[in-house]
Formats: C-alpha cells, sequence, structure tokens
C-alpha cells in the first residue's frame, strides 16, 4: 500500500515510477542542479548580465546537450514534466506570501491606487490587445482545434508577466517608488491573470454579448476583493491566536509552524472556493507581517524570517529549472516538427503581441497617474516608464502553467494547434527569459545611471529582498519615521473634497494609523501591543535601562 502511495506521489510531481532506481536518479540530478544553480548564481553575482533565472537555463541546457548519457536524458526526457497542480499548490505559496510578508507596506500603500491601476486595469487592456490580435492573426491562420474561448485564454496566459530578473536589479532604497510600482504591479498582475483565465474558462464564449461581458466584469470585481478579504481574515485570526493564547510560553516551534500552517491554509482554502490565491496570500503575508510577527518570541521571529525567504529562494529557483527541464521534453515538439516555420511564426506574433499589449496601458496610464498627482517626486519619469515597460515583457513559470492547464491533459496533448500554443508558450518563456532577461541589467544601468552601484551592495544592505541577515521588515523603521515626521511637520487638516483629493496619500495614510492605533493593534496586536509574559517580546524592551 506504500508503494502505491509513493507512486502516486511521483505521479503528482511528474516523475517517472518505472523504477526505484529511476526516480532516484532523477531527483538526484535535479537536486544537484538546484546546487549548482545556487553556487554559480553566487559566483555570477557582481556579472551584469545573468541572473539565477538565465543561470539555471543555460545550466539545464549545458546538461541536456553535453553530458554523456545524453542520449538517454533525450529518451527519458518525460522523467520530469511540468505539472500545474504542482506549480501552483507547492511552488507558487511560498514565493507569494514572502513577497507580502517582506514588503516595505508604507511604499506599497503609497502607491497602491498607481498599483492598482497598472495591475488590474493595466493587465484588462493586455488581456484585450492579446486576444484580440490573436482573434485576428491566428483565426486567419486557421490553426487546428482553436476556438473564441482558446484565443481568449492565450490572452490571459500571456498577460502573466515575471518581473524577477528586473527587481533582482533595481533597489528599493535608491528608487523607492519604481521598485514599489513593479514589484506590486508583478504581484496584482499575476493574481488578476489566473482570475481573468478561471473567469473564461467558467463561460460559455461561443456567442459573447453584452450580459456575457457584464458577467464576466461582474464574477472579476467578486474574486477580487473576496480574496483579498480573505487573506486579511486569515491574516487577523492568526494574529489573534497566537496574541490570546501565546504559544511561545511553553514552545516557539508551535509559534513558527501555526504562522506557516495559517498562511498555506488561507491559500487553500482560496483554491477550494476558486477565487484568487495569489492575491488571499499576499494580502495574508502583509498581515501576517504586521501584527503576527510582532506577537511572537525573538527566536520565532528570527526563524520565521530566515524560513519564509528560504523557502521563496528555493521555490523561485526550483521553477527555473521545472520550466527548462520540461522545455528538454521532446514529445511536445515531435508535432510541430513537420512544420517548424508555423510554429516560429506564431512564437513570434505572441511576442509582438505581448510587447504591443504591454506599451498599449504602461505609458497611458502613466500619463494618467501622473496628471491625477501634484507631487513632482511622485511622478513617473519617462525613462522609468520604460523601465516598467520593459520590466514586465518577460513571460515565466504562470504562462507555462495556465498553457498546459487550458491545452493539455496530464502534461500531454494529441491535437496540433494545442501542441504549437504548448511549445509556442515554452519559446516565449524562454526567449524573452533569456534574451530580455540579459538586456536587464544594461539597459536599467543606461536608464538609471544612479543603479550603476546598487549590484555591489553587500547582502546585509536592509533594502535587498534577498538578504538573509537583516530584518525584512524595514516597513517598522519607515512607520516610526512617519509617526515622527508627523509630529515635527504641521499638515493641515482636509476641510473639504478638493483638498482631500490634493493630497489623497497623506490624508489615508494619517487616517489609518489612528484607526489602527485605536482599534486594531490593542485587539490583535503588533509592535508595541503584544502582551507582557515572561519571554515574551515586549520583555526585553520592559527591562531594558532608560537612557533617556
Amino acid at each position: 500500500m506504500a508503494f502505491f502511495e509513493v507512486s502516486s506521489l511521483f505521479s503528482k510531481l511528474g516523475l517517472s515510477s518505472t523504477s526505484d532506481q529511476t526516480i532516484v536518479a532523477s531527483i538526484t540530478l535535479f537536486v544537484t542542479l538546484l546546487c549548482a544553480c545556487i553556487v554559480i548564481g553566487h559566483l555570477l553575482e557582481e556579472n551584469r548580465w545573468m541572473n539565477e533565472s538565465i543561470t539555471a537555463i543555460f545550466i539545464v541546457g549545458s546538461v541536456y546537450w553535453d553530458c554523456d548519457s545524453a542520449d538517454k536524458w533525450r529518451k527519458s526526457s518525460h522523467i520530469l514534466v511540468f505539472s500545474e497542480d504542482l506549480f501552483f499548490i507547492y511552488l507558487l505559496p511560498p514565493i507569494i506570501f514572502n513577497a507580502g510578508f517582506q514588503v516595505k507596506k508604507k511604499q506599497f500603500f503609497r502607491n497602491f491606487m498607481t498599483i492598482i491601476l497598472f495591475g488590474a486595469f493595466g493587465t484588462l487592456i493586455s488581456f484585450f490587445t492579446i486576444s484580440f490580435g490573436a482573434v485576428e492573426i491566428f483565426g486567419r491562420m486557421k490553426l487546428d482545434s482553436l476556438d473564441i474561448g482558446d484565443f481568449l485564454a492565450i490572452g490571459a496566459i500571456f498577460s502573466a508577466t515575471d518581473s524577477v530578473c528586473t527587481l533582482q536589479v533595481l533597489n528599493q532604497d535608491e528608487t523607492p517608488l519604481l521598485y514599489s510600482l513593479v514589484f506590486g504591479e508583478g504581484v496584482v498582475n499575476d493574481a488578476t491573470s489566473v482570475v481573468l483565465f478561471n473567469a473564461v474558462q467558467n463561460f460559455d464564449l461561443t456567442h459573447i454579448n453584452t450580459k456575457i461581458l457584464f458577467q464576466l466584469t461582474g464574477n472579476f470585481l467578486y474574486l477580487f476583493v473576496i480574496s483579498t478579504f480573505l487573506g486579511v481574515i486569515a491574516g487577523l485570526l492568526s494574529a489573534y491566536a497566537i496574541k490570546k493564547l501565546y504559544f511561545g510560553r511553553h514552545s516557539t516551534d508551535r509559534e513558527v509552524a501555526l504562522m506557516i500552517l495559517m498562511a498555506y491554509l488561507s491559500y487553500m482554502i482560496a483554491e477550494l472556493f476558486d477565487l484568487s490565491a495569489i492575491l488571499t496570500v499576499f494580502f495574508c503575508g502583509i498581515v501576517m507581517s504586521h501584527y503576527t510577527w510582532h506577537n511572537v518570541t525573538e527566536s520565532s521571529r528570527v526563524t520565521t524570517k530566515h524560513a519564509f525567504a528560504t523557502l521563496s529562494f528555493m521555490a523561485e529557483i526550483f521553477i527555473f529549472l521545472y520550466v527548462g527541464t520540461d522545455a528538454m521534453d521532446i514529445e511536445k515538439w515531435r508535432f510541430v516538427r513537420s512544420s517548424p516555420g508555423e510554429s516560429i511564426a506564431v512564437s513570434s506574433i505572441l511576442l509582438g503581441l505581448v510587447l504591443i499589449g504591454r506599451a498599449a496601458f504602461v505609458f497611458p496610464l502613466s500619463f494618467l497617474s501622473n496628471f491625477a498627482k501634484r507631487n513632482p517626486s511622485d511622478k513617473i519619469e519617462f525613462k522609468q516608464q520604460i523601465t516598467i515597460w520593459w520590466a514586465g515583457l518577460m513571460r515565466g513559470a504562470v504562462s507555462v502553467a495556465l498553457a498546459y492547464n487550458k491545452f493539455t491533459r496530464l502534461g500531454h496533448t494529441q491535437l496540433r494547434g494545442n501542441a504549437i500554443m504548448i511549445t509556442s508558450t515554452i519559446t516565449v518563456v524562454l526567449f524573452s527569459t533569456v534574451v530580455f532577461g540579459f538586456l536587464t541589467k544594461p539597459l536599467i544601468r543606461l536608464l538609471l545611471p544612479t543603479m550603476r552601484h546598487s549590484s555591489s551592495m553587500l547582502s546585509s544592505e536592509p533594502s535587498s529582498p534577498k538578504s538573509f541577515i537583516v530584518p525584512l521588515l524595514g516597513n517598522d523603521q519607515d512607520f516610526e519615521a512617519d509617526a515622527e515626521a508627523d509630529k515635527s511637520t504641521s499638515v493641515p487638516r482636509p476641510t473639504s473634497i478638493r483638498m482631500l483629493l490634493t493630497a489623497p496619500t497623506h490624508t489615508v495614510h494619517r487616517y489609518w494609523r489612528k484607526f489602527d492605533d485605536r482599534f486594531m493593534r490593542p485587539v490583535f496586536g503588533g509592535r508595541g501591543f503584544a502582551p507582557f509574559v515572561p519571554g515574551s517580546p515586549t520583555e526585553q524592551s520592559v527591562h531594558l535601562p532608560d537612557h533617556n
């Protein structure tokens, strides 16, 4: 019975269970590649061209083509096949949660409206642009087995961006506005793309009319709002439970375990009810960093900080290798071998639609955002607009996972049109990751000269999202600095709607802080509101001598 359970597990992971030796060999090879990516990525940290994603792809390619057992590898290239279930259920949650857990909340919410403008409405514009282009162009090419629902799914698939390469180059302290926009838009974009994809899948699109469009819009807004609300509730529930019960008095392991499980539980509940699990776990991470993290012991803080960052880091590298090894599976390429020109044409058209769809909203929405802002420092300069446009050109594992979900069954397809879409998706992902990723560092250094020395920063830099040494939640210092700034700076209270619209960021931020201090933090904990229990986070601060 145990053997069948193990076989079923490896089947879910995309591993062939023909023999124990084959399974062990494939896992050993993959873990070796993971270690190689980490080591080589560290050695190439100062390189202006390379990053982890490109390193992973080149390592897979070199092993595939150069190893002595290349023939055996090619024959068994289906040992590791991309599984959208493995990606969405196991690999994506730690990445998105850590993104919310370590985000600088003050900067994120200061630019929240612009982030939503780019991440939600911008993704919708890109979706319609790519879908319309697919209908017009691929419809004339008469690809087999593709209908209007497939073309709309293509729009959702290629609206999902992967801005990891750009975020590895940008610096939160030197370009806080640009970093928060690229980072926030990337998370909201992925969530919006998945919501759009699921919405398209759940409707009969053979006859599109006004009613269908309103239903799609309503379903999208419903999923967006409810998913965010669920993440906030899960984070608050974990904060309240740890604050009231205070597990740390007996075992810090329970605190760490509860935080990890509550975060994952929020993601799975969202998946269970067909919500946007990405949005849910992202906002759960934000709420946990603001409340829950301050209610645990100091050792639990250090443990969770390192655990979340390490899991996210490993999952990212795993995904890059995962996509790369699946791309080497020769089975799926046999369907397009008879017409390679058509496959190249489809890939080129998709890449062109990605470029156009990205530009269709970045520059117009940037103009709209700048028009609504009075402070020049908050406006998006043209060079920054180009950087934002470039950051969203790369496609990643989300696009691959959605393509597999739409055009394959258990990772395989017997339809020529579906096979072309799968291979074209992989081609666009690999090309955009390698070529655009290669040019990201020099382009940003050309557009933003102040970033020239940012890549040489040590890991102790507080702004580094990959840092394991310093606290990931630098927003606490920002919070205190903002409080002091408000005390020392007299800002007139808004006496009319016009004044509120003139400086909405500052007023909303101040009102939220008052509401948070008066109602939320006394109930759910947080900085300065943790219960005083022997061994608690507040014990050290209480017994410290007063130097004032």
